[in-house]
């Protein structure tokens, strides 16, 4: 009896492993380039399946050669892809720093307030609250600053003519620590002809690590949130707040 169980049991629980990383594998493309080869492939696999149930033998010997072909070419053409998948590998998308609630909320509240004045008056702006990827590659390109997280300090970076303004700020827990940061842009041919280079570059570092990105637009004033290489829309000052905070603090 017990053998029985095992026997039907391995064939079940390898299904299950199978379907579970498929679908992380197709979760973690989505939106990019790579999702619609993978769907490419899903229908070749069905035909190659039907193929061998009906001893179809040339069907059979073109698809297994188009399959070796296949392999290399998904490495090459999708190597932007695979790189920064490996980057991220093994990241935890949690805000790991040691930061108590009120002082989350504190910076919460001061990223906000800067952010929509600065909005107001059509200034472009870019942070980055690093987690638990560590951004010094973004840091070292920049001027280091270490200071409090505030309001006045965020509007007197991004406010022209100071020299500060053009490039990114980073957050590192409760602490701005450089301004005039270079970010790296998306390689998301989706994406890259239709926003600016600002949008580009909030993609592509959140594309990279874990970071999250508020940024504002210079031209239209509209405020976003990037993360995981997406941007989530925000409609008001009500739904910024509540974004970060599901983001820093979690859901209740």
């Amino acid at each position: 009896m017990l053998e029985t169980i095992i026997s039907f049991s391995k064939p079940a629980a390898e299904i299950i492993i199978l379907w579970v990383v498929l679908y992380r594998i197709l979760v973690f493309f989505e939106g990019t380039r790579a999702i619609h080869v993978f769907k490419g492939i899903f229908y070749l696999l069905a035909l190659f399946v039907i193929c061998q149930l009906f001893a179809l033998g040339t069907l059979n010997w073109l698809l297994t050669k188009i399959f070796g072909i296949s392999v290399i070419a998904f490495f090459i053409i999708f190597q932007p892809e695979l790189r920064h998948g490996l980057a991220r590998l093994g990241q935890p998308h949690l805000f790991t720093i040691d930061l108590a609630e009120p002082e989350l909320i504190m910076i919460i509240d001061a990223l906000t307030s800067a952010v929509y004045k600065l909005s107001a008056k059509k200034i472009g702006c870019i942070v980055a609250i690093e987690r638990q990827a560590k951004l010094n590659t973004c840091i070292e390109s920049g001027i280091k600053i270490d200071s409090h997280v505030s309001t006045e300090l965020l509007q007197s970076i991004f406010t022209p003519p100071s020299p500060l303004h053009d490039g990114g700020v980073v957050i590192r827990a409760e602490r701005i620590i450089a301004a005039s940061c270079l970010f790296p842009l998306s390689e998301n041919q989706n994406f890259s002809k239709l926003i600016g280079t600002r949008h580009r570059a909030a993609l592509g570092i959140t594309e990279q690590t874990d970071a999250i990105v508020i940024l504002s637009s210079e031209e239209t004033g509209e405020i976003s949130i990037a993360v995981d290489g997406k941007f989530i829309p925000v409609t008001n000052k009500e739904r910024f707040v509540n974004i970060l905070k599901e983001l820093l603090i979690g859901k209740k």
